[in-house]
């Protein structure tokens, strides 16, 4: 648990690095101003170029496959006769009232999903489903009660389950290994 906080607090201050480092950049107004010179030496960084190699690093980090799996994907609605409405993974929340997506503090908005415990609550996928999204989809593990490596899907209505999720082979690659 240690080691995993201080993973999140480096990320969060790299974050704060990167963040500050645009706001010189874009704040200056000539180019002279973009360059530190240090060491009383001629030599001089760039600003811009050290905040997109930063800003790609993290990125890089946060999209790199840990692992890929294949199983089933499948819809569902927090209605279905064998739901409560209610996820399984904390913090439990109420999704009766048709929500899909939950905002993760280092993914941002991504979609709701079940699996069996295979994969550990706050396991971050993704996957490709044309009929969802031309983009790769992106999604949390936040429920449970589905076998082996299948994923279900959790949708807004049945309609939207049956027409564009389906049932369908699919393979996703883990971005995340739970709350890490």
């Amino acid at each position: 648990m240690g080691r995993n906080l201080l993973k999140i607090i480096g990320k969060i201050i790299q974050v704060g690095i990167l963040v500050v480092l645009v706001v010189i950049v874009e704040s200056s107004n000539e180019k002279i101003e973009n360059k530190i010179l240090y060491d009383n030496s001629s030599s001089s960084i760039d600003l811009s170029t050290m905040a997109l190699k930063l800003k790609e690093e993290i990125a890089s980090d946060l999209y790199s496959v840990k692992d890929t799996y294949t199983g089933d994907l499948t819809g569902y609605v927090a209605n279905c006769p064998s739901c409560s409405g209610r996820l399984a993974c904390l913090p439990n929340y109420n999704v009766l009232n048709g929500i899909d997506s939950y905002e993760d503090i280092s993914y941002g908005k991504v979609r709701i999903i079940a699996s069996s415990k295979n994969l550990s609550c706050g396991t971050i996928i993704r996957f490709n489903k044309p009929s969802i999204s031309e983009e790769p989809v992106i999604g949390i593990v936040l429920d449970r009660g589905v076998l082996g490596n299948d994923i279900d899907l959790l949708a807004s209505s049945v309609e939207y389950a049956r027409s564009y999720i389906g049932r369908a082979p699919v393979s996703y690659d883990v971005l995340r290994f739970g709350w890490q």
